[in-house]
């Protein structure tokens, strides 16, 4: 790989405009002459900024919104107009979902001891340590209900206003997809298990309208159905609007189409899963915006998982990572993998530091005209320019690696976006903020 002079990136036909270092982001979505950045966790509490980008080697900061949740980040921003939406989630912690297996857990082990359970045996049998226990308990008490997703007036996007809070269910709203009609909301629900599809009007953003809710078959416990996999590892990750059809990443339930035509019946006409062999989760699938050779095409991508530690690095060594996939949708009810396209080892020098992760996580979504190239977040490989035009032999054709931020042992490009100019911007898990042009060959 290229790698040019008094630059510490590694580069091929993309050349850095400027950067900010940003608190690490999980989203940047891009609109006219505007940046949105969804934050991930951070000591400030900072939920979402917007940057002006319309000088593109002058980003600035016009606004930021801190967070009053110490419990909740808003790491997804979206926006339509002058509306926009945030996702409100749970921040990850070390005893996870155990307060919610707590009670069955608890009668189990009184049933079989004769008495109340300890702490010690409690924390035996949920996986965690017995300090955790009381934290448990507390959650159990106080369960988390912030969770779900806040619109935004952002007419002054100096000061952006909420104007709606619309708490969901559960830990919350993860990723998610809108227009000037609809947010997709990818959450939990009651007698769910697992994120589901739920679709709200939004034409009236004060007041929006839950109008229908989509699911894998299996999710609805309440209503009787039996799932056949362990916890939740077939959930919806998120959807993404081409026309009138959903496109749908399941994790590990593999990939969904699903018709809107009429939205408070969405109808799944089509569904492919590669879990097994394939060991990372389905993250986002999309169809591309044109026809090639006669042919509907889609691309899907995976999320690499995360290595903690290099013992855990070592036990991965040999399985696939994180891939991006091309098909044929030509028929949805016959779904057919056309290619895979993956990054070797060889071409990150952090492609096995930890913590961190090497692999394929998103790309840009809503492809612009009848372009081919797919702009895929690649963790520590960076941004990745991937060439559909024949969806049977994806060819790369840039990529850009930014240094790790400070102290950190590999970068982490999460997210990209691209705007109507053609210049790509990408996020860092940990830090910094890219705007980035692609020199095409």
């Amino acid at each position: 790989m290229d790698q040019p002079e008094k630059n510490p990136q590694l580069a091929h036909n993309v050349k850095r405009l400027s950067r900010l270092e940003l608190p690490g982001a999980g989203q940047v979505y891009v609109e006219g002459k505007y940046a949105y950045i969804g934050h991930i966790p951070n000591k400030q509490q900072l939920g979402t900024s917007i940057l002006d980008v319309s000088d593109p080697k002058n980003p600035r900061i016009v606004s930021q919104i801190t967070l009053d949740d110490p419990e909740s980040h808003s790491h997804k921003a979206r926006v339509i107009g002058d509306i926009m939406i945030v996702n409100s989630e749970r921040n990850m912690t070390s005893i996870g979902r155990k307060a919610d297996e707590l009670p069955k857990l608890r009668t189990q082990l009184k049933d079989a001891l004769g008495r109340d359970p300890t702490h010690a045996e409690l924390a035996q049998k949920l996986g965690v340590q017995e300090a955790d226990i009381p934290a448990v308990e507390a959650q159990e008490k106080n369960p988390y209900r912030n969770g779900g997703f806040k619109i935004y007036d952002v007419k002054d996007r100096t000061q952006p206003k909420l104007i709606h809070f619309e708490r969901t269910y559960g830990i919350g709203v993860h990723r998610f997809d809108m227009d000037a009609n609809y947010a997709y909301i990818s959450s939990e629900a009651e007698g769910y298990v697992g994120n589901i599809l739920r679709i709200y009007d939004i034409r009236n953003p004060v007041k929006p309208e839950e109008v229908s809710k989509w699911w894998i078959p299996g999710q609805h416990a309440a209503g009787g159905e039996k799932k056949t996999w362990p916890g939740r590892q077939h959930r919806l990750h998120h959807t993404v609007r081409v026309d009138d059809r959903l496109y749908a990443g399941c994790w590990h339930g593999g990939v969904s189409i699903v018709d809107v035509s009429d939205i408070r019946k969405p109808t799944t006409i089509g569904a492919y899963n590669y879990h097994p062999p394939f060991p990372e989760p389905s993250h986002t699938f999309m169809a591309l915006p044109k026809k090639i050779g006669g042919r509907q095409i889609a691309v899907a991508i995976d999320e690499e998982d995360h290595a903690h530690d290099a013992e855990e690095m070592a036990r991965r060594r040999g399985r696939p990572h994180g891939s991006l996939w091309t098909f044929d949708i030509t028929d949805p009810a016959n779904i057919q993998p056309l290619a895979i396209f993956e990054v070797s080892e060889l071409d990150s020098p952090w492609s096995r530091a930890t913590p961190g992760r090497f692999g394929a996580h998103q790309f840009q979504e809503h492809m612009k005209g009848g372009d081919t190239l797919v702009y895929c977040a690649w963790f520590a490989g960076g941004l990745r320019i991937v060439d559909v035009a024949d969806p049977t032999s994806p060819q790369e054709v840039g990529w850009f690696i930014p240094a790790p931020g400070a102290g950190k042992a590999a970068p982490q490009t999460n997210d990209v976006d691209v705007d109507d100019r053609g210049l790509v911007y990408i996020v860092d898990r940990y830090t910094g903020f890219d705007v980035l042009e692609f020199q095409r060959p």
